[in-house]
């Protein structure tokens, strides 16, 4: 069960990316970022924005592994981009080697997640994005557990961009 929920509206792609390069920002080693909607709701946006937050160098392009499932980026931690689009069961994930960059010392963002919900760490957040308008979309996110919790509250106060 979720401790948290935030609801946010999203205008523009901009406005994703810069919501996501905030909590960036404020992002901690070993958290679990679990993406979840359709083609085209934004979560590669998202994910592009958070990189930057991490402090991935602008000049590289962040794009979607769909067919390498798993980008490392450089920044102030380790940014593992993960996309389960192609998987068809959550125990694909274990021979993708997943627990190394679950429950390692980066930060993992997971697109499709909702792919492999059996496996993901019972603590992590969950963003939902869902299409309202041509670029406006809706953004849920879940906290499970108190870090989580705490790290979507900071998110607030420290910017008004959520």
């Amino acid at each position: 069960m979720f401790t948290s929920e935030l609801n946010f509206i999203s205008n523009s792609e901009d406005q994703t990316r810069l919501m996501a390069t905030e909590m960036g920002k404020l992002s901690k080693a070993g958290y679990v970022i679990a993406l979840i909607g359709d083609l085209g709701t934004g979560k590669t946006r998202w994910a592009q924005g958070f990189g930057y937050g991490l402090g991935v160098p602008t000049e590289m392009v962040i794009n979607s592994p769909t067919f390498t499932f798993i980008n490392e980026y450089h920044g102030r931690l380790p940014f593992y981009h993960i996309d389960v689009y192609r998987l068809e069961q959550a125990i694909e994930a274990e021979t993708l080697g997943l627990d190394d960059f679950l429950y390692g010392g980066g930060v993992c963002v997971i697109e499709w997640a909702n792919h492999i919900t059996a496996y993901l760490p019972s603590e992590r957040l969950e963003i939902m994005f869902n299409y309202l308008e041509t670029t406006r979309r809706a953004i849920t996110m879940r906290a499970y557990g108190d870090e989580y919790s705490r790290f979507l509250k900071e998110c607030q106060i420290q910017h008004s961009v959520l």
